[in-house]
């Protein structure tokens, strides 16, 4: 084989193992940083990861709101199916109220807790996050079909 040929194809092939590894890389990178959303059905079915970034969704239960020590609540959301309960260390936002549609970033615990680093709201009346309208049509949907069942 030529020299000049046999230095371009050492060039080349250290350009295709340097682009793999970076893109390598980044694949582990961003499966990492990835927020999947799960709602409160999804998570009492086991199919939310433990100890992993999620995002779960529903509308606040009545009555569910617990203040702890300084900014420490727990609340439960439900999809009207299932509920799940959040543990939330922090400011919540203005709009949060009973019966609204949430969503809350955090990890799921062994015992069924979200532990929350952020809570969002709805920002107006008529919105609902789309994640929890989905949620929800699917919860009336799958009662409609367990109470036809029967």
């Amino acid at each position: 084989m030529n020299p000049k040929r046999k230095q371009r194809l050492i060039i080349v092939l250290g350009i295709v193992a340097g682009v793999s590894v970076a893109a390598t890389f980044m694949g582990v990178a961003l499966q990492e940083n990835i927020n999947l959303y799960f709602s409160p059905t999804d998570v009492a079915a086991g199919k939310a990861p433990l100890n992993r970034r999620i995002r779960v969704g529903g509308l606040v239960v009545a009555g569910s709101l617990k203040r702890g020590e300084q900014l420490d609540v727990r609340f439960d959301v439900t999809d009207n199916v299932e509920s799940l309960t959040i543990q939330y260390d922090g400011i919540l936002p203005d709009l949060f109220r009973e019966g609204q549609g949430i969503i809350a970033n955090g990890k799921l615990t062994e015992s069924g807790v979200v532990v929350a680093d952020e809570v969002l709201a709805k920002h107006d009346e008529e919105y609902m996050p789309p994640e929890v309208q989905d949620s929800l049509d699917k919860a009336k949907k799958l009662a409609a079909a367990k109470d036809n069942r029967y």
